[in-house]
């Protein structure tokens, strides 16, 4: 019997139906190119670098579904993964229950992750997946903060803002993605959390099920702004003439 029939498969959810306003007008964000290539096959190719991930589930936008399915069909992907195209909703939450509804029920350890972080390692896939299988019912990568962080009291756009606390930093981390989960409590997160959030992970907390960290990667970084998008090239670069990637 496989390690995957024992302890059931792995899919990955990747919500992809945003704008990206934050890149500037064009593509959404997800169909931006990097060296040359979407950042979604990106992403696609990161999580299928895992021989533990059977299924990738990518949510399109609404509008979009056949131009991400034509778009997955026109690279090379691991032929060891398949691969799904669905709709997704309004917002990102709604994105990820559409997935999560079209998972097979054989899939038990599911990882959420953000089609703008196409450039996580496969040891940061593979240590998130391996918590999961060992227990944990929800896991996120996550790395220490480099920078003193301050709590404020928001102002209008520009105005100066009071500071009201100073976390301390040693306590702090910062999020990244894949997030992985058992597939029943991820599912029930969703059944009953109705807030707007920012993750997954959050969600589970609402529930009052543990989350635990696992060490992130800085290569793991969200592109959001142009300044990004060189940072990615320059990754792609290094990895090319350090790898042959």
């Amino acid at each position: 019997m496989s390690e995957q029939t024992r302890t059931g498969r792995t899919a990955v959810v990747i919500p992809a139906a945003g704008r990206g306003v934050r890149l500037g007008p064009g593509a959404p964000k997800a169909l931006r190119a990097l060296n040359g290539t979407p950042m979604l096959i990106h992403a696609v190719r990161a999580m299928a670098a895992s021989r533990a991930v059977s299924l990738v589930v990518v949510v399109a936008p609404p509008d979009g579904a056949g131009e991400v399915k034509n778009l997955l069909d026109d690279h090379a992907l691991p032929e060891r993964t398949d691969y799904l195209v669905v709709p997704g909703g309004d917002t990102r939450q709604e994105s990820v229950r559409l997935g999560l509804e079209a998972l097979p029920e054989t899939v038990t350890t599911v990882l959420v992750h953000d089609a703008a972080r196409p450039l996580v390692p496969v040891d940061t896939v593979d240590a998130v997946i391996e918590a999961v299988r060992d227990g944990a019912v929800a896991v996120v990568p996550a790395l220490p903060l480099a920078d003193t962080v301050k709590q404020v009291e928001p102002r209008g756009k520009g105005e100066p803002e009071p500071v009201v606390a100073t976390p301390e930093r040693a306590r702090l981390r910062a999020v990244q993605t894949p997030q992985g989960f058992d597939r029943d409590v991820l599912v029930r997160a969703h059944e009953t959390v109705t807030d707007d959030v920012t993750d997954d992970a959050s969600m589970v907390e609402q529930l009052g099920a543990p989350v635990v960290v696992v060490p992130g990667h800085e290569e793991a970084f969200k592109v959001t702004r142009p300044l990004d998008l060189v940072l990615a090239e320059a990754v792609l670069a290094r990895r090319r003439a350090n790898d042959g990637f």
